[in-house]
């Protein structure tokens, strides 16, 4: 949501003074930042772009370009900038989380398991990365569940988008969860499924919070 309050506002344009005395100087992505945070994607793109042009291995630059991509709808491009930072920081935990987040968007879930289990390798505390991991783990497989809604869970035949939604409905989002992520393993590009499968997220996370 772009933010015009008067801090940022003046933040912006101190950061944007102090980028013309030195057009070489690295605060460029700090403007980009701000721009970001302001709802001046497009605008921060191309700062950051022009700067990693002159610094390629400036790597909070480059987490920052992947976050204005993300927020501008460009998925695919602020995964790739992700991956470039990975390559030489393995261990850089905001990477994993944020393509964790892309892929999950896209319906690659298993993808989006493997960077919520290094991000979770990474800082055990991560308490949110370890509760998607659950949920998205969960409907990788049939596991031990007993109960009629679990027998259903675990017959692909059954979870639809109707029967998840259906969970959803009726309150059950860990559930409608899982039938979500059954479904986008099998057809990664179902759209409804991916919406809803967000939907149901940001349900689970109303009800935790």
């Amino acid at each position: 949501m772009p933010v015009d309050d008067a801090a940022t506002v003046n933040a912006i344009r101190r950061q944007e003074e102090r980028l013309q005395r030195d057009p070489a100087s690295l605060a460029f992505a700090q403007l980009a930042d701000l721009y970001r945070k302001a709802g001046r994607t497009p605008e921060a793109i191309t700062l950051c772009r022009n700067g990693l042009a002159r610094y390629p291995h400036y790597t909070t630059a480059r987490l920052i370009l992947a976050k204005a991509l993300m927020a501008d709808g460009e998925l695919d491009e602020a995964l790739a900038e992700l991956s470039t930072i990975l390559e030489v920081s393995p261990r850089d935990l905001q990477c994993h989380q944020l393509a964790a987040e892309i892929h999950r968007h896209r319906g690659r879930i298993d993808a989006a398991v493997e960077h919520l289990e290094a991000a979770v390798r990474l800082d055990p505390g991560d308490r949110e990365s370890r509760a998607l991991l659950g949920v998205l783990r969960a409907s990788a497989a049939p596991g031990g569940e007993t109960s009629g809604l679990g027998r259903v869970l675990n017959d692909d035949t059954f979870v639809t988008v109707t029967f998840g939604a259906l969970c959803l409905d009726q309150g059950l989002v860990e559930e409608a969860a899982q039938a979500f992520g059954r479904i986008l393993r099998k057809d990664p590009e179902n759209p409804e499924a991916r919406q809803r499968l967000e939907q149901a997220l940001r349900a689970r996370l109303r009800r935790k919070g």
